[in-house]
């Protein structure tokens, strides 16, 4: 089967297509048939050779890529949940081996059956930030239907999610982006969109309950300004894991007793991917494509993706559908 490997870290460069084995699923996985793979801000990261809390679990060859739509092709002695035909969607094996290949073992319950509506493509653009969104305003945010959740960077593949889900949830969401997106996040449901290039979302807003940081922007002097804008007991949450907070950071989040998280770990995959398909199928979430890249294309949807100037999530075509 054709796969993109890294032999080495490095630039675009180091992406390679080869032609390796077919994996064989274990007595707990399912062996895929990939159509389609997301491209996200942590495939750089890994193909790069990851950060500090990445690098001690990257091994060499390793093919990249963490979301994955595609057809059950085996199954492993174990699985129950899953039968050959399936069409599903999933986080194959994050931080091993990944999704930029035809074919990928891994276990089940790191796939869903992905909603009925949606094509291959579209079903790829929804599990990792899908997660890294839910995981973040829900598990840690504790968002709750009526409270205030902030959302920076609310136009990108991560913030677009968080914003439909906390709508879903019942909670008063308001957005941040630039100029040119603020239809569209308006479109997403956000009650309120702040223009980031003309506006200072410190003097707009206070007592809000939750922030989530899902812009790319690393900056603890904006972290600070979050802070000023949460109530007292308020829950800061980035999705931003290699830039640590900063001493002045921790000072104001003890001095008004607000909690800082990061995203470290994705959790309950299972249970969320399911809630997505329940939604989207209900008519509740949308999905928004960006670029559609083949798999001999991998330089260019990388190098296009770091530029940042991306609305909705980019996607290697790994084979076309029927």
């Amino acid at each position: 089967m054709k796969a993109v490997i890294i032999n080495e870290f490095g630039g675009t460069d180091v992406l390679k297509i080869e032609e390796v084995e077919r994996p064989v699923p274990a007595a707990d996985e399912i062996l895929v048939k990939v159509y389609a793979s997301g491209v996200n801000p942590v495939d750089r990261v890994v193909r790069e050779g990851g950060n500090d809390v990445l690098r001690p679990y990257l091994n060499l060859p390793l093919i990249i890529g963490w979301d994955a739509s595609g057809i059950v092709e085996e199954i492993g002695s174990n699985v129950t949940n899953f039968k050959k035909g399936d069409e599903v969607y999933g986080i194959p094996n994050f931080p091993g081996n990944g999704s930029y290949a035809e074919y990928i073992a891994a276990k089940a319950s790191q796939f869903a059956l992905k909603p009925e509506s949606l094509t291959f493509n579209e079903a790829a653009a929804i599990p990792l930030t899908g997660l890294v969104a839910a995981n973040s305003i829900f598990d840690f945010g504790k968002l709750e239907a009526g409270q205030r959740v902030f959302i920076q960077g609310a136009s990108g593949s991560v913030g677009n999610f968080a914003v439909q889900f906390a709508k879903v949830k019942g909670a008063y969401v308001i957005g941040s982006c630039s100029t040119d997106n603020i239809e569209f996040v308006k479109q997403l449901g956000a009650d309120e969109v702040i223009d980031y290039k003309t506006q200072h979302f410190e003097e707009l807003l206070q007592d809000i309950d939750v922030v989530f940081e899902a812009s790319s922007v690393r900056d603890n002097n904006e972290r600070l300004k979050s802070i000023a804008v949460l109530k007292k007991g308020g829950i800061f949450i980035s999705a931003n894991v290699d830039f640590p907070f900063d001493d002045a950071v921790k000072e104001a989040m003890e001095k008004k007793n607000v909690k800082g998280e990061f995203l470290a770990a994705q959790t309950n995959h299972l249970t969320w991917l399911n809630q997505f398909t329940q939604w989207i199928n209900e008519g509740k979430v949308k999905v928004t494509l960006g670029k559609e890249y083949s798999l001999e294309e991998v330089a260019e949807a990388h190098e296009e993706s770091e530029t940042g100037q991306v609305r909705g999530k980019f996607i290697l075509e790994v084979r076309k559908e029927n």
